[in-house]
């Protein structure tokens, strides 16, 4: 039993030697879970380890509450944003007040690189859907990095290629499927980035029906009515904060109907 003890304490010694010397972060962050999460970025994905390193030093930690603005339409563009935790949506809102969600961002995501390449004022504002936290780069930084690191320049391009694919798909829904099929198209899109393998998913769901209406063009009073008869067919089942869907595949048959 002495010896056991001595064993784990030797362990548990040497785990803490190896805590104490990862690099930190200037915030006290661990550095090398930053440089994680900016690998799960697919702006960083493709970048060298020494680029990471020495984006991640640079980088702020930043924290909003749930429904928080972190920047709105017409705002400075001085700063990339990654997110670290939690989940944003990107909108365009209308001088009537009313809203259109572009996007709707997650733990890896990145926003706001459009302004940091050109310097012109944020194009859409952000939101909080729950608490956050991003990881803010600094345009001159970013910009600094960009002229030194080819890598960094092509996760620039692949990251901003595939937005553009998603505004095409988002376009294409918007004139193609009524709005039964655009919400059952939305939805499959939402679990597909949640588990792309799967086709039983269960969704973390911080999404009001205003939300999903503005996602797809509708009225939540519209959402609501096909949100139920989506239920009501064992297509989607919502319990408590999360969102469970069967059967992927079905939805997904749903949509292209």
């Amino acid at each position: 039993m002495r010896y056991l003890r001595s064993e784990v304490q030797r362990g548990l010694h040497r785990i803490s030697l190896d805590v104490a010397a990862r690099p930190r972060h200037r915030d006290g962050v661990d550095q090398q879970l930053v440089i994680d999460s900016l690998r799960e970025s697919c702006l960083f994905a493709r970048a060298e380890d020494r680029a990471l390193a020495e984006i991640s030093s640079q980088l702020r930690r930043r924290r909003f509450r749930r429904n928080e603005t972190i920047f709105h339409q017409g705002d400075p563009g001085d700063s990339l944003h990654i997110v670290n935790t939690g989940a944003v949506k990107i909108t365009l809102p209308s001088l009537e007040g009313e809203e259109a969600i572009i996007a709707t961002l997650r733990r890896g995501d990145h926003f706001g690189e459009l302004a940091l390449l050109d310097g012109s004022p944020r194009s859409a504002t952000a939101v909080a859907l729950e608490p956050t936290e991003t990881l803010t780069l600094p345009r001159e930084t970013f910009l600094e990095q960009l002229d030194r690191d080819k890598s960094l320049r092509e996760s620039l391009l692949g990251g901003l290629a595939r937005e553009l694919r998603n505004i095409t798909v988002q376009v294409e829904e918007l004139h193609f499927l009524d709005l039964a099929g655009r919400l059952a198209s939305r939805l499959s899109h939402l679990a597909r980035e949640a588990d792309a393998g799967a086709d039983e998913i269960r969704l973390r769901w911080p999404y009001t029906q205003s939300d999903l209406a503005a996602m797809i063009g509708g009225t939540r009073q519209s959402v609501n009515k096909l949100l139920s008869e989506l239920a009501d067919r064992g297509l989607v089942v919502m319990e408590g904060d999360t969102l469970f869907i069967p059967s992927l595949a079905a939805l997904e048959r749903e949509a292209e109907r």
